[in-house]
Formats: C-alpha cells, structure tokens, sequence
C-alpha cells in the first residue's frame, strides 16, 4: 500500500472489479479518457480484468480514501529503466471526489512511488486537451507541458515531471 494524505493507493484485485466496470461502461467518463464505454456484459469483463492484472510491465492500483472507499485508479506503464522513465494515467470514477484534492494526493503518491521505489526520473502523461479539471491536477502535482499530439481526431497535452538532478535537470536549490 501507498500512502497519501487523503487517499491510499493498493494493488489492483478482482474485489474492485465491479467499481471498474461501472466506471469504463459509463459515457462520461468514456468522454474524459477518450475510450468507447464498454458494451460488454460484466461476466466478459471480469474475464479481462483478470487476465489484465497479471500483466507484469503494468503497475495498477485502486485508489481509495483513507476510510476504504474505492474512488479511482491509478497506474504506472510504459516504464523503461534504461532512459529512467515510464508513464502514469489517473482516473478518479467517483464524482463525489472530484475537485477536492484526492486526485492531486493518489497522483502525488504514485509518482513518489515510481521515483523511489523504481527509481524513475522522468514520469510523463497524456490528457485530453479539453480536460482541464486534469491539466488543473497535473499542473499542481509539478507537471509541465512538453508537447501535443493528435490521434483519432483528439487533441492531447503531454506533460512530464522530472526528478531535480536527473539527466537534463538542474537541481533544485
């Protein structure tokens, strides 16, 4: 388990499944991740999900509050150890926690996570254009925009956080 000071992050298991599939079948969300909702039955997903944590190049974990409340996910992926780099993705599913600081907080938590514990420097993402409750997360977590790019038709902000010291970086005073 990660701590933060509002949430925990724990590894991902079959019990929050259901919560899961809530989140990927509704349209909203779909809009926010760009991603189809998901059209198939829950039986077929949970059949996925558990061939999808098993996935070993994948770090996912639930988030939840510090009462045990699962509100989101959060993962690291995309990692490369020889350019001391990987990728992170947030979605908080729960409405009732949006805009109060737990999305800042798991994703805080999960890049001190990558940094120390798997030794990356440069943690990076992409968000929708569009989706400024995230830019607004992202930028308050120390990330910064490092390019755009545009596929299917979406417009996406990269950002990027780098470790004071790493390759590139100066150090901060």
């Amino acid at each position: 388990m990660i701590a933060g000071s509002m949430t925990r992050l724990c590894r991902k298991g079959l019990s929050y499944a259901a919560n899961d599939y809530a989140w990927k079948t509704d349209r909203e969300l779909a809009l926010l991740t760009t991603s189809p909702p998901l059209n198939i039955t829950f039986a077929n997903y949970l059949l996925q999900f558990a061939v999808q944590l098993r996935q070993p190049d994948i770090h996912e974990f639930a988030i939840e509050t510090l009462d045990g409340r699962h509100i989101g996910n959060c993962a690291c992926y995309e990692i490369n150890p020889a350019k001391s780099e990987a990728e992170v993705g947030i979605i908080i599913g729960d409405r009732n926690y949006w805009d109060n600081g737990y999305g800042q907080d798991a994703l805080s938590a999960l890049v001190g996570y990558v940094s120390d514990h798997m030794k990356i420097n440069r943690v990076h993402l992409k968000t929708l254009s569009s989706n400024k409750r995230a830019l607004r997360c992202f930028a308050k977590c120390g990330f910064i925009p490092c390019g755009q790019l545009v596929r299917y038709g979406q417009s996406f902000i990269l950002m990027e956080l780098r470790k004071a010291g790493s390759v590139g970086q100066p150090p901060k005073a």
